[in-house]
């Protein structure tokens, strides 16, 4: 009898063993609806303009490590092409996730964003164990995670990031973007035409560089230049001449804008001691060498584009972005050249000009919680950060990497500048801004205008861009 209850009991507990090992199994083949969810693949598409996917490629590996079902899709663009194809596919509702846009294109664009979401709730599948290691179990673990406010924002990236991607209301301060970079304006010098002028060291102050140009430029007897002390004073045929114009103003004490009123016209409070208002004597002491009966006359319009003028020898100084380094290293290898910080106006405070790219979530995307969580791990993490910058040789955006980027010489002049970069609001359309300073320029240059009666003309129709 014993031995028949033995057997009962041993067959009940084989019996549940089974069933156990059974239901076991196919809980690892099928899982729960929530790993399903967990597991389920998505992807991101990411559309940007200079960088190759391999400037990302350990970024996007390092994220697909923790959320392996994350496949994000990169296409880069040419830089002439990008706008057209993004609105279009936007209007199509075929846009990406993820998208670059010019810093100054953030009020453009800021009714296609989606704007950063105080925190995720995303899944993350976690493995268990289980008999000592017989048994594996993947499960889904909810997790919230809060994502940087405006206030850390200020803290972790340079000061000039926080004005251009946080836009302000009434009660709260929504972010709309995060840069991998920030470039700021340097000057690039030819080392030969220096050292025949017998100038030793490149200028520091804006009469350093008068007084160099003076010494370099050359002409011939019908008045064409031989050599160029600096591309500076027109519009068109000097590689971001808008950017230049602007920092001239800036370093002169010039309040570009006021709160949604452009004020680049007027005298800032403090400054009744001057006679001229200071962004009237910045477009003068620019388009002062494009005047022929100046003293520093070194450029015209019918000179090559800037870059290509620098790059064939013929231009002492040129104003430019280390986007522009890469493009002289690689198009004239034997350029004898090197490149310093930018000239400040001696006795003020030092100011130098910020132009980058930063990275957003579109609105349309059924995936904007993921969008912005990879974003932060791409941006906001040093880690991540410093494996894009290695790679690009750009500068950095994060206050926590500058004096690891300061340590190297090819990207100092530009890192040393970074806390002291800044921009302006332009209204909603960068490009038409552009395009009202170029003119502004011109009327000058041409004699159409003073430069108060430019100044004036030009404040107007940038007004209604705001």
């Amino acid at each position: 009898m014993f031995k028949n209850k033995n057997k009962k009991a041993k067959l009940m507990i084989l019996f549940f063993l089974f069933v156990f090992f059974i239901t076991a199994g196919l809980g690892c083949q099928g899982g729960s609806s929530d790993t399903a969810t967990a597991n389920k693949p998505i992807t991101l598409k990411f559309w940007r303009v200079w960088d190759s996917e391999d400037d990302f490629g350990d970024i996007i590996n390092a994220y697909k490590a923790i959320h392996p079902n994350i496949s994000i899709e990169y296409k880069r663009f040419r830089y002439e092409e990008y706008e057209k194809a993004l609105l279009e596919a936007f209007a199509e509702d075929r846009g990406p996730d993820i998208f670059s846009i010019s810093n100054g294109w953030v009020g453009k664009y800021v009714s296609k964003i989606s704007p950063m979401p105080a925190s995720v709730s995303l899944p993350y599948p976690v493995t268990k164990s289980y008999l000592g290691g017989l048994k594996k179990e993947t499960t889904v673990e909810m997790r919230s995670t809060k994502m940087i406010t405006a206030a850390q924002l200020r803290e972790k990236f340079i000061d000039v990031v926080y004005n251009d991607v946080v836009m302000l209301s009434d009660k709260t301060a929504e972010i709309y973007g995060l840069p991998m970079s920030v470039d700021t304006m340097v000057l690039f010098y030819n080392k030969d035409l220096l050292n025949s002028a017998g100038i030793p060291q490149p200028p520091s102050t804006w009469l350093e560089f008068q007084d160099d140009v003076k010494k370099i430029t050359k002409q011939d007897k019908q008045g064409n230049f031989v050599y160029s002390g600096g591309a500076i004073g027109t519009s068109s045929n000097v590689a971001r001449s808008f950017d230049l114009l602007s920092l001239l103003m800036m370093q002169n004490g010039t309040r570009m804008t006021e709160g949604s009123t452009v004020t680049f016209n007027k005298l800032p409070a403090g400054m009744s001691d001057r006679s001229v208002v200071p962004g009237v004597e910045a477009l003068t002491f620019y388009t002062d060498f494009a005047y022929p009966a100046k003293e520093v006359y070194t450029w015209n319009d019918q000179m090559p584009n800037s870059l290509d003028a620098f790059i064939s020898g013929k231009v002492a100084f040129f104003f430019g972005y280390s986007y522009h380094l890469k493009d002289i290293l690689n198009r004239a290898p034997k350029l004898s050249f090197g490149y310093s910080a930018m000239p400040q106006i001696e006795g003020n405070q030092a100011v130098n000009y910020a132009n980058y790219w930063v990275e957003t979530v579109a609105k349309k995307s059924s995936n904007t919680d993921w969008a912005w969580d990879f974003l932060q791990f791409a941006a906001a993490n040093d880690k991540q950060a410093k494996t894009y910058l290695d790679k690009t040789e750009l500068p950095t955006a994060l206050r926590s990497l500058i004096n690891y980027q300061v340590e190297k010489e090819k990207l100092l002049p530009f890192v040393n500048q970074l806390l002291t970069a800044k921009n302006w609001y332009h209204g909603n359309d960068l490009g038409l801004a552009e395009n009202i300073f170029k003119e502004m320029i011109d009327s000058v240059v041409q004699a159409q205008a003073s430069p108060a009666e430019a100044l004036g003309r030009a404040i107007g129709r940038v007004q209604q861009t705001m």
